[in-house]
């Protein structure tokens, strides 16, 4: 290391010690993790009937009047550029008219069904002098592509999706960021009316996410009668990872260490400070609009007063634990609620002497707690909900990506193709104890479920690191609960043409 290598690293907050335990891991690599089986319906997935859906909400609005503490946390840092994957390649392309039935074909033809149609209609006009019409009967379709693409149209190949316009109204079109401020009053507004949310942005996107809060709220606030308090943060810098070339030598760029963001997993930083028992957590781009989002209310509701009804439980043992006022039937009580609810088990818990049994009882129960629904597959099996081994030699339920599973194993691919549902990233969380005192959240995180992946940089390979995914690796040593939640409660938009779906249209 160089005395600049010292001074970045000094910079960042990355301490030595981290910056070569990242080295070795690239000479290492990541273990890919042992599982016991996928997660089912009475095997790892709770399916609540009316009287269980009925008494979580009731005890959700019960922890609401009394009080509670919640928060919506939203990572909003991902760019669009994704979603028009399609249109950028057939502005690239040597073809000027789209292949018929192509992506790009039904994009053209359905364009008064998107929300930003008459913005980008402005657009056209003011860059071409004629009107979206005009360019579609002149065969212009590359012109049109542009016009919603590029900078000098309306940037959307460079904007951040939660700032794009997603859903129609009569009083103007939506962005997910306003769907999910509209749906956090609807689910998470505190006994005071408040409704705390955060946004995790990009540093380049901050000011404009900034400019869409002032302009919203106003309207918001008073058509929903709440107040609304947000947040926004930017990842860490020090949780950026350093990239090494093919040789796990590291990069450079004019003699300088190159540091890439460490993924959605660097969030747990975020997390971290937020100061809330409660916190719902949900991705930017699964929103839909008013008419459609009645389900997703119910069962927001849902999850949330099953986390606490899993909570009241949690306390009730750790507090008999924590007086001595217990006895071996209780004890035997809390082994139950640790396999059938909580589905924790570990063999080694058969040889504990009481004393000892107890104490592992409360290692165990007193940690972050988290409910994540869990949706039946529709299409492709991939990772998801399983059960898998944890470092001390337990089994309990993890949210797994395919990374993490051997493709070489035989037997771990049969559990994936008879894998009934997917993780749709819809959870809610409680990170304080007993005492109402936080959990430090990064002593929860396994380091060993990072992975390595191959990139480029000026057309140079290079090797990245990216940390335990926020809801896989990153909260692996949390209590977890899978709950079944209908699929009408999940509705991403991963290209341009999922907004015409019926799901997203008013």
């Amino acid at each position: 290391m160089t005395n600049q290598d010292e001074k970045t690293l000094e910079q960042r907050g990355i301490a030595p010690e981290l910056f070569e335990a990242q080295l070795r891991r690239f000479e290492t690599g990541f273990p890919y993790l042992r599982i016991l089986d996928t997660a089912r319906v009475g095997d790892g997935i709770i399916s609540l009937d009316d009287a269980g859906r009925e008494k979580a909400v009731a005890r959700w609005d019960r922890f609401l009047a009394d009080g509670g503490q919640v928060y919506k946390f939203v990572p909003a840092s991902g760019a669009a550029s994704r979603m028009f994957k399609a249109l950028f390649e057939f502005l690239d392309g040597s073809e000027d008219v789209p292949a018929e039935g192509s992506a790009v074909d039904s994009f053209i033809k359905e364009l008064p069904r998107f929300a930003f149609y008459d913005e980008l209609n402005e657009a056209a006009k003011r860059l071409y002098e004629a009107d979206l019409d005009s360019l579609k009967g002149a065969g212009r379709y590359k012109d049109i592509v542009a016009a919603l693409l590029k900078k000098e149209g309306l940037n959307y190949g460079g904007l951040p999706k939660g700032l794009l316009k997603f859903h129609n109204y009569a009083e103007g079109p939506r962005t997910p960021l306003e769907e999910h401020l509209v749906e956090g009053a609807q689910t998470a507004a505190n006994s005071h009316g408040v409704v705390n949310l955060h946004f995790t942005v990009s540093p380049e996107h901050r000011e404009l996410f900034d400019k869409k809060i002032a302009e919203s709220l106003p309207d918001l606030e008073k058509r929903l009668g709440v107040k609304y308090n947000i947040s926004l943060s930017e990842q860490k810098k020090s949780t950026d990872t350093v990239a090494v070339n093919t040789d796990n030598t590291p990069f450079r760029e004019n003699g300088e260490l190159l540091f890439r963001p460490g993924g959605h997993g660097a969030l747990i930083e975020n997390l971290n400070d937020i100061d809330s028992a409660v916190v719902f957590i949900k991705n930017i781009d699964n929103v839909v609009p008013d008419s459609q989002r009645q389900t997703t209310v119910d069962y927001k509701k849902v999850i949330a007063g099953y986390l606490v009804e899993v909570v009241d439980a949690i306390d009730n043992y750790l507090d008999m634990i924590n007086t001595g006022r217990y006895t071996m039937d209780d004890v035997r009580a809390m082994i139950a609620f640790m396999h059938d609810i909580l589905n924790i088990r570990d063999d080694k818990m058969k040889s504990l002497e009481d004393v000892d049994l107890v104490l592992y009882i409360k290692n165990k129960l007193n940690r972050p707690v988290r409910v994540c629904g869990m949706v039946r597959n529709e299409g492709e099996p991939g990772g998801g909900p399983f059960i898998a081994y944890n470092p001390d030699g337990s089994t309990s339920p993890q949210i797994l990506e395919s990374t993490q599973i051997d493709p070489a194993n035989s037997a771990y691919k049969e559990m994936m193709g008879r894998a009934t549902h997917f993780n749709p990233v819809d959870l809610v969380c409680y990170v304080k104890d007993a005492e109402g005192r936080k959990f430090n959240l990064p002593d929860y995180v396994d380091p060993d479920t990072g992975f390595i992946s191959s990139k480029s940089k000026n057309g140079k390979e290079l090797r990245a690191l990216e940390l335990p995914g926020l809801w896989n690796g990153a909260m692996s040593d949390w209590n977890t609960v899978f709950v079944e939640v209908p699929i009408a409660t999940f509705n991403p938009v991963k290209t341009v043409n999922d907004l015409l779906r019926q799901a997203h249209q008013s």
